[in-house]
């Protein structure tokens, strides 16, 4: 009998409701399809749908009861040794993956095939597009969606979320460019076609202010599609007196000078096999 995303969702349900059932052999199997069909691309974490993404809380809840069926093990990858609960993932010749030493993907998460993976890190539950490159030490935390031909640049930091069980996690859409070092959490969503700048922290609460016309439109947990972003500040009243707060500055919207910009990188690839 083949079990049903739909099955596997109500399983999962009542074993997060009640944890004593996860002793029994048929919620364990449960939660181990689960996982290995988000490791295989089938289940995923959240989708868009009719134009808006959806969480799938019960694979939150599934990747949430697999940590508590697992032990802790050592393995011994030539000189490297690991302790931990979670295998990695493997077989990436298969997959159509590159992988650079020493990057690590854990079980669960998905590559799709043309992901380079340059010395960095992907988590359970997230997602990776085609033709994205997760540059030297990015991090994609447990959960994100990132979207195809998406250059994530020299340590960013995409950050994870697995509870609450439906909290949206970070999503990155197709073509967008996160220059080095920004840092995305919360759940924040950049949508299709945006490039932030160095050093963009943004997190739920962020003001993101596009000053491009005369009055300024401030977003939050958003970035709308092709915007060009940059860090900026702005001066706000404290019992203590004035200071300047972080926020986010949308100057511009893409342009082609600025994708000949951030296509330098697949150009590379594809002309000197970067």
């Amino acid at each position: 009998m083949t079990t049903t995303t739909s099955d596997l969702a109500a399983t999962i349900g009542n074993v997060f409701a009640s944890p004593d059932q996860l002793d029994r052999a048929e919620s364990q199997l449960a939660v181990e399809e689960t996982i290995d069909g988000l490791d295989r691309g089938e289940i995923r974490l959240a989708e868009k749908s009719a134009g808006d993404w959806v969480v799938h809380s019960w694979v939150q809840q599934a990747i949430l009861l697999y940590f508590r069926l697992r032990q802790l093990e050592t393995w011994q990858v030539g000189q490297f040794e690991y302790h931990d609960k979670l295998p990695l993932k493997h077989d990436y010749e298969r997959l159509g993956v590159r992988v650079v030493p020493p990057a690590t993907a854990r079980y669960g998460s998905f590559l799709e095939p043309g992901v380079i993976m340059m010395p960095s890190y992907v988590n359970i539950g997230a997602r990776v597009g085609s033709g994205t490159m997760v540059d030297t030490w990015a991090t994609v935390g447990s959960g994100a969606q990132i979207g195809r031909n998406v250059h994530l640049a020299g340590g960013v930091g995409i950050g994870g979320v697995l509870e609450p069980p439906g909290a949206r996690p970070v999503i990155v859409e197709d073509g967008a460019f996160i220059g080095s070092r920004c840092i995305i959490t919360e759940g924040t969503l950049i949508e299709e076609g945006a490039v932030l700048g160095a050093n963009v922290v943004l997190t739920s609460s962020t003001p993101i202010i596009d000053v491009t016309g005369s009055e300024p439109v401030t977003y939050r947990g958003r970035v709308p599609a092709r915007s060009v972003v940059v860090p900026g500040s702005r001066p706000r009243s404290f019992p203590a007196g004035e200071f300047q707060v972080a926020c986010a500055l949308i100057i511009g919207q893409r342009t082609e000078s600025t994708d000949l910009k951030t296509s330098l990188n697949p150009a590379l690839r594809d002309l000197v096999g970067l």
